[in-house]
């Protein structure tokens, strides 16, 4: 037998078939799947026995085709079309576990405190919480309600439908707490024109705030993201960026759970 002849059956002996590559795609996506945690390179490696190289490959098409998604840390957690999947048609997913990254990569941006809350009893309630990077404003609202009208998060989920104020006098906590209902509609205007909310002293003094709702499939707002800490570090053309980026990872979010907001001219 010929060396040539040699080195074609070896190759053809170790190159894997169609069904192999599948296995393999499959075993490293139940491993990502299957972990409480997101799940390093390495541990993916090991725990399948595959070549780096082949895991390496294999990982870059799950990637690619949304079955997994790559943290900022590099480790793997699952991808959008299983988020989307797990979410269609169930209110009672775990929209935290789902929002993490997205608040998470916000927390890296701003170094602010970051917060997911949706409406609880008529207030708006903190469910999710990453912490800022300052010692200054590192106040843990995580559980805590708040009335509608004086939170950013509050404002948002009033301006998208997704909340109505209670009857009664609107509570004043600061001096530049909106009280009257007029002056709240105009603000509300404003926020469902601009795409976002601003608190600025309007629930506790020294304290500033921006959120950005949080859409699923539909248009229905389930949630906001915020963004908040000391009025001293939020100067004018700090807001806005801020806002911008608060704004890019609700869409973010917003896009992964289902939502496609309807073109401009559109019936």
């Amino acid at each position: 037998m010929s060396r040539k002849v040699e080195l074609v059956q070896v190759s053809a002996m170790t190159r894997p078939t169609g069904s192999q590559a599948i296995d393999r795609a499959a075993s490293l996506l139940r491993e990502v799947v299957d972990a409480t945690d997101p799940v390093t390179f390495t541990e993916l490696a090991t725990s399948t026995g595959l070549a780096k190289s082949t895991t390496s490959r294999i990982l870059l098409a799950l990637e690619r085709n949304g079955l997994i998604r790559r943290e900022a840390s590099g480790a793997f957690r699952p991808g959008d079309a299983f988020v989307r999947y797990a979410l269609r048609g169930n209110a009672e997913t775990d929209l935290i576990g789902v929002a993490r990254p997205y608040l998470e990569r916000l927390g890296e941006l701003t170094r602010e405190t970051i917060n997911l809350g949706v409406v609880h009893q008529g207030m708006v309630e903190q469910i999710a919480q990453v912490d800022s990077r300052y010692v200054l404003g590192g106040t843990n609202w995580l559980g805590r309600s708040v009335p509608l009208h004086c939170a950013a998060l509050g404002k948002v989920l009033l301006a998208s439908g997704a909340a109505v104020l209670p009857a009664g006098r609107l509570e004043r906590l600061t001096p530049k707490t909106l009280t009257r209902r007029s002056a709240l509609e105009a603000d509300l205007a404003e926020v469902r024109r601009r795409g976002y909310a601003v608190t600025d002293e309007e629930l506790e003094p020294g304290l500033i705030a921006v959120a950005a709702p949080v859409h699923r499939g539909g248009g229905t707002a389930v949630a906001a993201i915020s963004v908040s800490g000391p009025s001293t570090r939020f100067s004018p053309s700090r807001l806005a960026e801020v806002a911008e980026q608060c704004m890019a990872e609700a869409n973010a979010l917003s896009a992964v759970i289902g939502y496609r907001p309807q073109r401009e001219g559109a019936a």
